[in-house]
């Protein structure tokens, strides 16, 4: 096929801000006069990436249930149903507690699929935040098991968020020297680096999936366990209209205020709230964060919304669920639930795995 779109797969730690990338790299590319799409992927259904995506006015492709290495057939079969509409660029964003993706998604791509697609190095977002945590010696083993082994097998490691951090912590796990020299400096907020981050990704210049792990499959399916998993989505119906900020702003205060109460560390809580007037995104990645927020601060009152909850903490699943049905119980609203998941995710079982002997 001699228009191949280039497939950009995008990883990282839960909270590392692939979604915010992502979608600065589509108005990027649409401001190029090129076509971008999406693809999201989750353990869980109802996923706040994808509506943030199609709120946006992007196409998007949804892989929900499994990563992208458990379920690459669907991942391939969406990508392919995206050609529809005739992307330049198809980037996707695996699970944030998922890794070695070179030898379970990019190396079936290249054997199997090279004639649909060229594929871009695999980068690695990294907060740097994060980074530190990860390093200290009381850092929680199973969780930096996960996200060491994704700086492992990236191409190219972008430390994010440099609007609030422009060095990444000095650690003893730096990340691989790769051909372009690893590290990069970017913010999806702002845009600073993101521009040439594309231009280096889509230059043709860098090889993707060149570092394979050996990777302890019993571990990682124990680390993904560690976290709990909610997803949940509701129909709201006020006594009195709100903007989508009044909903989410004290929703989301009153959930960090019970997960911290029952000593639940969060990972990544996001929510989505969709009225008539507009739509407005926040997360935190820890407790008592200032929330990141995207959207329509300024959409007028409602009385109709959509909500949709993506929680991920160091806690179990039925200490998440406790946690969100109280909170959600104070919304000034009817509610309606109209999905609901509670869970610690299954141990991975890819669809393809390539060792360092494979051809």
């Amino acid at each position: 096929m001699p228009n191949r779109p280039i497939l950009v797969l995008v990883g990282g730690f839960l909270g590392a801000g692939k979604t915010t990338l992502l979608l600065r790299a589509a108005r990027l590319l649409h401001e190029r006069g090129m076509r971008a799409a999406i693809i999201t992927n989750d353990q869980g259904a109802a996923l706040v990436d994808t509506r943030m995506t199609t709120a946006s006015g992007f196409d998007a492709g949804e892989i929900a249930g499994a990563c992208f290495c458990c379920r690459f057939g669907d991942f391939v079969a969406a990508a392919q149903s995206l050609m529809a509409v005739r992307p330049d660029v198809i980037l996707a964003e695996p699970v944030g507690s998922c890794m070695d993706l070179s030898a379970t998604v990019l190396q079936p791509l290249k054997q199997h699929h090279a004639a649909q697609f060229r594929l871009a190095p695999f980068s690695v977002l990294v907060d740097p935040r994060r980074a530190a945590e990860f390093t200290q010696p009381d850092a929680d083993p199973q969780l930096a098991y996960l996200f060491h082994n994704q700086l492992a097998e990236a191409d190219l490691v972008l430390y994010t968020k440099s609007d609030l951090q422009t060095q990444p912590p000095a650690t003893s796990h730096q990340p691989p020297a790769t051909p372009s020299g690893a590290v990069r400096h970017i913010s999806a907020l702002t845009g600073q680096g993101v521009a040439e981050w594309l231009d280096e990704v889509l230059g043709g210049r860098l090889s993707a999936g060149t570092h394979l792990l050996d990777i302890d499959y019993a571990r990682y399916a124990a680390a993904e366990a560690a976290l709990g998993w909610l997803n949940w989505e509701g129909e709201l119906r006020l006594e009195t209209a709100l903007t989508p900020a009044a909903v989410v702003g004290p929703l989301l205060e009153r959930l960090d205020a019970e997960l911290t109460r029952a000593g639940a560390p969060i990972a990544h809580l996001k929510i989505f709230d969709r009225a008539p007037t507009g739509y407005i995104r926040a997360g935190i990645c820890n407790n008592g964060d200032q929330p990141s927020v995207e959207g329509d601060l300024l959409a007028s009152p409602a009385r109709r919304h959509e909500l949709v909850i993506n929680l991920r903490a160091r806690a179990l699943p039925a200490l998440l669920d406790q946690a969100v049905a109280r909170a959600t119980a104070e919304l000034p609203a009817t509610l309606r639930v109209l999905q609901h998941q509670c869970f610690q995710p299954s141990p991975p079982v890819p669809e393809y795995r390539y060792d360092k002997g494979s051809p």
